[in-house]
């Protein structure tokens, strides 16, 4: 079997709800950090959500 080569990332809110989505990601093809703006539900509005590390 070969190795998965997408790895698990937390996008994390900018609004400081502690709201996340979880995405899968191939570091080999996108090298930069993802940001998109997506739906916070504790905020109740589009935020913009950056990408961090799952521990």
């Amino acid at each position: 079997m070969a190795k998965q080569n997408t790895v698990l990332i937390k996008l994390v809110s900018t609004a400081d709800t502690g709201f996340f989505y979880v995405k899968k990601k191939n570091p080999k093809k996108t090298t930069e950090k993802l940001s998109f703006n997506k739906y916070d539900p504790v905020a109740r509005k589009h935020v913009q959500f950056k990408e961090s590390k799952i521990k």
